[in-house]
Formats: structure tokens, C-alpha cells, sequence
């Protein structure tokens, strides 16, 4: 197995428990606590960003990682600036449009805005934020 390929495996390991994450989160705030589902989207989005940065940082690119731990703040805000944009513009965009103007569930909109805007964030943080 090449370590590209590894990397991307990795990637896509951390990304399915980001999904986790990111639908309990927006569960929790559109259905529990009755919040808009775009301000719920934007909330649930970057949780889940901020918990796949700490796990791209430590496990997914920990050989880049590991030899400048000193650029963790420069990384993240890389990361925020890259995949944060991404997820979240592209999150709110794909939501807007399947939520508001084809009256799809948020739930199942969310997963296909989710599954849109995760090949970009690949490529994102392996050419800018974790090269």
C-alpha cells in the first residue's frame, strides 16, 4: 500500500467519524434544542472541522505533523481557511438548496452536502494545510 494511499484511507477514517460527529451535532441543535437548521449546519460544521483537524494533526499526517509541531496554529488556521470554507460554505449552500427549495429532511440533505464537498477537503489539506 502506497503511503498516498494510506493517508487518503486515513483521511476518509477520520472524515466517516467527522460525519458521526457532525449529525449528532446537528441533530441535537435543529431537532433538540429547535435551532434553524442553517444556523444548526454552520454550528454542527465546524465541530466537526474542529474535531478532524486534532485527528488529521495527530494521526492522518502525523508524519508531516510530528517534525513541525510548532506550525499547529498556522495549520489550523490553513485548515480553517481550506477545509472550514469548504465544509461550511459548501454545507450551507447544498443545504439552502435541498432544505428550502426541494424540501428534502435536513438529515439526508446534510449527508449528500457532506459527500459533495469531501473530495475537495482531501485535496485541500494535502497540498496546503498538512504539505
Amino acid at each position: 500500500m502506497t503511503g498516498a494511499f494510506r493517508v487518503w484511507l486515513k483521511f476518509n477514517a477520520v472524515g466517516i467519524i467527522g460525519i458521526g460527529v457532525q449529525l449528532l451535532a446537528l441533530t441535537f441543535l435543529a431537532s433538540g434544542l429547535k435551532f434553524n437548521y442553517l444556523v444548526s449546519t454552520f454550528l454542527a460544521v465546524e465541530t466537526a472541522v474542529l474535531h478532524n483537524f486534532v485527528w488529521h494533526e495527530r494521526w492522518t499526517w502525523v508524519e508531516r505533523t510530528r517534525q513541525t509541531a510548532s506550525g499547529v496554529i498556522g495549520r489550523l488556521i490553513r485548515f480553517h481557511l481550506t477545509n472550514g470554507l469548504i465544509s461550511i460554505g459548501g454545507n450551507l449552500l447544498l443545504m439552502w438548496a435541498f432544505v428550502s427549495q426541494l424540501h428534502m429532511h435536513y438529515f439526508l440533505a446534510n449527508l449528500i452536502a457532506i459527500a459533495s464537498c469531501s473530495i475537495v477537503n482531501f485535496f485541500a489539506s494535502d497540498r496546503l494545510v498538512f504539505r
